[in-house]
């Protein structure tokens, strides 16, 4: 059913149109549009002006069912991409889509972008029953899933869906981890490197020392840690005064989340209180100061969910099995669980994300779209349960 020249042609178009993470307005122009034309009630919220994007917010794309008794169906990508993404030239050969090496692809997310207007797409134009959808594309995902953290869920009545924002078209994403994003401002007291550095306490050395006291990497199979920036210091002949770290603890399990997340805290402050108490003084110094915020809330889809079985049931009549699968990242879907929305990931085949070696194949992308097609017909006939 999926016409497979006109999906190319749809996603070979999507790309050339930029659509950087705060720059998504124009992009977010044509979806509305495509949207409109396809007699979907279009709706946008304000989250652009929020996060700073040129685009009005994300776009929400309501689309009355054929069957009114089935419950509605969340489906969602995201709009932006990261750079270097734009003035995309794209290649295709022997199935694949490529960027000529100097930028991404962009088939994080437009693959999915292009897999969803084409299923919609058949499913108006054969006249396909389906229940209630609400399509989601959300903006600035790439910048910290602030589309989806912004967005206006009193405007969102489904109670769960799918998010198309991965790489295996034979899985499905049921677990993935919550994260914390944490900083530290180490402050320690200027001088001369040269001519005075006992006055100094050099505030890099005191993050130093904890940093390497700490146990980084893969903690076990569901804990990551890792502290990714480090920023200050004025010149090498100052002793550095300030030093900002920041890093993140990730688990599948939010009491270990906690206990990596305090002993990354407890590292820092041992150190300041041990400089402290070996170098006595009457200003304070060093000290210290932290900021731990929750990043995105884990996500655990139950086997048993009918998110998972609707999603088996259509891969086998599509004549595969559906993997159940656990991620190291966060996505959009972690959040929309977080707003009590359960939210399965499927995938459009797009590999090397976040590089200039991306790449997409033309059949992947198909089997994903028939994917969905199968799903939204699914939960149709079988009213959302089966």
């Amino acid at each position: 059913m999926v016409n497979r020249d006109r999906l190319a042609g749809t996603f070979t178009d999507l790309i050339r149109i930029d659509s950087i993470s705060k720059k998504e307005g124009a992009f977010a122009q044509v979806i509305f549009k495509m949207l409109e034309s396809m007699g979907a009630q279009v709706l946008e919220d304000n989250a652009g002006e929020k996060i700073g994007s040129d685009a009005t917010g994300n776009i929400i794309a309501k689309f009355n069912g054929t069957e009114k008794a089935v419950p509605p169906l969340l489906l969602n990508a995201h709009i932006d991409t990261v750079q270097p993404g734009e003035n995309i030239k794209v290649l295709f050969s022997d199935d694949t889509f490529r960027s000529d090496g100097a930028t991404i692809l962009a088939a994080d997310d437009k693959s999915a972008v292009a897999v969803l207007l084409e299923a919609l797409t058949v499913l108006k134009e054969q006249n396909l029953k389906h229940g209630p959808l609400e399509v989601v594309f959300t903006i600035c995902e790439e910048i910290g899933l602030l589309g989806a953290k912004h967005l206006d869920y009193s405007m969102i009545t489904a109670q769960y869906g799918y998010s198309i924002d991965a790489t295996d078209v034979e899985g499905i994403v049921t677990r993935a981890p919550g994260a914390n994003r944490l900083r530290f401002d180490v402050h320690g007291r200027d001088a001369h490197a040269g001519a005075a550095p006992e006055k100094g306490i050099n505030a890099i050395q005191i993050a130093s020392r904890a940093i390497a006291n700490m146990t980084l990497g893969r903690i076990d199979d569901e804990t990551t840690a890792n502290m990714g920036v480090i920023k200050g210091g004025k010149a090498t002949n100052i002793v550095p005064d300030l030093v900002t770290v920041e890093g993140e603890v990730r688990s599948h399990d939010d009491k270990k989340l906690k206990e990596e997340t305090k002993k990354i805290v407890a590292a820092f402050e041992h150190e300041v209180a041990a400089y402290k108490q070996n170098h006595p003084s009457d200003d304070g110094l060093p000290g210290i100061d932290v900021s731990v915020e929750s990043d995105f809330s884990h996500m655990n889809v139950p086997e048993e969910h009918i998110v998972v079985r609707l999603a088996q049931k259509a891969a086998n009549r599509q004549g595969y099995q559906l993997v159940c699968k656990a991620s190291g990242g966060g996505s959009d879907a972690n959040i929309f669980a977080g707003n009590g929305i359960v939210t399965g990931i499927l995938g459009t085949g797009m590999r090397d994300m976040h590089t200039v070696r991306e790449s997409v194949r033309l059949s992947d992308m198909l089997q994903s779209a028939e994917l969905i097609l199968e799903i939204i017909q699914l939960h149709a006939t079988n009213k959302g349960i089966s």
